[in-house]
């Protein structure tokens, strides 16, 4: 058996068309209640990647048939000692080589390029819950990388929403929040409010727990935020958005974002929920993620599954979404390698 690798270039549609039916095999084979792996997004991503962000793109081939792909992300305004990979290979050619072959590809370009570390993800199996292939993370244990961040993944079944139970906790926030108001939006961000979406999107970084991440707050500004709207929309992402505003400085200080995909009206991720430091204690978390909830389900009526990933260890806004209906589905670790 012999394995072959190449760069995927973005003028090569045959190339992404390979990669896009490995990644779409993998999807259905590993995560099936995943929404259908998109095109629109996998081609957007290779063609127009996220601003701040150089990629890498490879396929490999197992005597000469398309067997997997890798993808690196290597920031460039930030963690410039950092990259994340996305190693994917076709469920009939695993266990052959394929993907220690990407590996050992990547790790070589990194090194290349001076990066010190890279992260990737895998999924697990919770207890109770659906299975889950443990291929992934016995992969990268083999490779010497460490358990870094371990995340959850839930669900919220919206046919099945207490609307009068999320009523009353809207009315239990509201009456929290004397002094802020929400305001809403869809797709890109109103010019007024950039400013402080950069500055709470900057934020999440710094917030959120990281476990054992090496990963520094990421430098968001106005122009960021417009380029990541641009990737956004090439993607086909239909993005649903509540902010809160403080009244008496003006402010935005919570913001949470809902997305759905070009070919997957039933589904959603949520997305950020951020409240600035000076601002907790309100319920305005909470508060934004109902309004954005009915915000998105009154536009996109179709949606009747969202997801949300969060570190274990942010017991804060797993008790916001368990209170919303969120439930656990699986487990995802940020496994991080040294180089």
């Amino acid at each position: 058996m012999s394995v072959t690798i190449a760069p995927i270039d973005v003028a090569d549609q045959a190339a992404i068309d390979e990669a896009y039916r490995i990644g779409a095999a993998a999807n259905d084979a590993d995560l099936p209640d995943f929404p259908p792996f998109c095109r629109r997004r996998f081609e957007a991503s290779v063609r127009h990647p996220m601003p701040g962000s150089a990629q890498l793109w490879a396929l490999a081939r197992l005597d000469g048939m398309p067997a997997g792909y890798l993808r690196l992300d290597l920031p460039q305004l930030d963690n410039t000692d950092n990259a994340t990979a996305d190693l994917v290979v076709h469920p009939a050619y695993r266990r052959r080589g394929v993907g220690r072959a990407l590996h050992e590809h990547g790790v070589r370009l990194l090194r290349e390029r001076g990066r010190k570390r890279v992260l990737g993800m895998a999924v697990s199996a919770l207890p109770g819950g659906p299975a889950r292939s443990e291929a992934g993370a016995a992969f990268a244990a083999s490779t010497g990388a460490h358990p870094a961040l371990a995340e959850t993944r839930r669900r919220l079944d919206t046919t099945r929403l207490d609307d009068d139970g999320l009523d009353a906790l809207l009315a239990e926030s509201r009456s929290r929040a004397t002094g802020y108001r929400t305001l809403r939006w869809q797709g890109g961000t109103p010019e007024e409010c950039l400013a402080d979406i950069a500055y709470l999107d900057g934020r999440l970084m710094t917030d959120a727990p990281l476990g054992d991440l090496h990963w520094e707050a990421e430098r968001v500004d106005a122009e960021r935020i417009r380029g990541t709207e641009r990737a956004l929309d090439a993607r086909g992402r239909r993005r649903y958005h509540t902010a809160v505003r403080h009244e008496e400085s003006g402010r935005l200080v919570t913001w949470t974002l809902l997305d759905v995909g070009a070919s997957a009206g039933w589904h959603a991720f949520q997305q950020i929920t951020i409240v600035d430091p000076a601002h907790r204690g309100h319920r305005l978390g909470l508060l934004s993620k109902i309004e954005n909830l009915r915000h998105l389900l009154a536009h996109e009526p179709a949606v009747c599954a969202v997801d949300t990933f969060n570190a274990a260890a942010n017991t804060h806004m797993i008790s916001i979404n368990e209170l919303l209906g969120f439930r656990p589905v699986d487990g995802w670790t940020d496994w991080q390698l040294t180089l």
